[in-house]
């Protein structure tokens, strides 16, 4: 393995290089070394802590859109989790130093202290139009080879997204209570497949007390909270591993305890009624994702990180066991199915979608969805006064 050299600037050079053998060759950014993950693009116009701190951003290497990256640099208070999740980052202008009253510490600083290996100065656009007609795929960043092609051998080693069972990664290893904010109203069980902080907050703010727990948690350590409601969260990996959140939801359905799942929850939700899912070509990944509500025709700019959706008949109804199940909201982009929404009795028992109405970045057009778990727990409640 050789040193690789500097431009005439003197910045340490890096190359990244796809499992198709197309080479970007460009500055290290972030720490030095070599990394390997799955090349995707999020075309957020800001919003990169909370992109890079987003557990569901596991083993992906993120490309930014967004040709300025880092001026508003690093904080201790915008975090999505405990720690960066990305396996690396691609920037095209690095900020040369952050502007913004509440920064720390530069975005370069933070990746180097979290071991974050990256490339700036290469064409993201190229880059990105090249992932939309091919798709999302392997790739390899290294700033201490200037080798593309044994760069390649060592992409073509790495697993695939497909059949990747992440969770166990990224999932709270112990339970822990975010308490409601003013009068407590309700209790809810939050499965951690990936959590973002602002899931529980959200719920919080809404008089619910929010038990999270393992993704390996069991319907009777759900049942232990005792809680009015179940929360599935968003996460990464390939949804069709998971048999045992699977298991969790329907035990859930089963027992007719609500149900709100995002991202990842929703697809759980998808594969415990019966239906399939499948990988994106390149996935949602950004801010600015227009859904339709079908209920109301309202469209609402949502902010997206998946890269596999729910195989579900669009223009339907599908008899279940637990009820009647239908597409309630969809991509205006690509007609993906972006909610799910389950009857049964006249009433609804449970609801899903794909994209993060917590989004601590914004947009918040679908934060009302929270409103609407926390009136579908308010409805059970009065339900069972009777």
């Amino acid at each position: 393995m050789t040193d690789t050299p500097r431009d005439v600037q003197g910045a340490r050079r890096a190359i990244l290089v796809l499992e198709d053998g197309r080479t970007f060759r460009g500055r290290a950014y972030g720490a030095i070394g070599e990394t390997f993950g799955e090349a995707v693009f999020a075309t957020g116009m800001s919003g990169y802590q909370e992109t890079l701190t987003d557990p569901s951003y596991y083993r992906q290497v993120v490309v930014a859109t967004a040709p300025h990256i880092g001026n508003t640099g690093w904080n201790d208070e915008d975090d999505e989790s405990s720690r960066i999740w990305v396996a690396g980052y691609v920037v095209r202008d690095p900020a040369r130093r952050p502007s913004n009253w509440r920064a720390t510490r530069s975005l370069d600083d933070e990746l180097v202290a979290q071991g974050i290996v990256g490339i700036s100065a290469i064409d993201t656009r190229a880059l990105t139009r090249h992932l939309r007609e091919q798709g999302a795929m392997r790739v390899g960043i290294s700033s201490i080879t200037d080798d593309p092609e044994a760069l390649l051998s060592r992409v073509l080693q790495q697993p695939t997204m497909e059949g990747a069972n992440l969770v166990d990664a990224v999932s709270t290893p112990h339970p822990y209570v975010v308490e409601a904010k003013g009068e407590k109203r309700h209790t809810v069980a939050a499965i951690d497949l990936g959590i973002k902080s602002n899931s529980p907050r959200e719920l919080a703010e809404r008089g619910i007390e929010v038990h999270v727990l393992p993704a390996s948690a069991s319907m009777d350590d759900i049942r232990a909270v005792g809680p009015d409601g179940v929360f599935f969260s968003n996460g990464p990996g390939d949804p069709g591993t998971l048999d045992h959140a699977v298991a969790v939801a329907r035990g859930t359905l089963e027992d007719d305890i609500p149900f709100f799942g995002i991202c990842l929850g929703n697809q759980i939700l998808g594969r415990a009624l019966g239906f399939g899912t499948y990988k994106l070509k390149y996935g949602h990944r950004g801010i600015n994702q227009p859904v339709l509500d079908r209920a109301t025709n309202r469209i609402d700019i949502t902010a997206h990180n998946h890269g596999f959706a729910v195989d579900m008949p669009l223009d339907q109804q599908v008899a279940t066991e637990f009820g009647s199940a239908e597409v309630s909201h969809v991509c205006l982009n690509d007609d993906v199915v972006e909610g799910i929404e389950l009857s049964r009795d006249g009433r609804v028992v449970a609801f899903s979608v794909q994209y993060h109405p917590e989004a601590a970045a914004g947009p918040h057009d679908a934060e009302y969805l929270f409103d609407r778990f926390a009136g579908l727990l308010d409805a059970r409640r009065n339900e069972g006064s009777r």
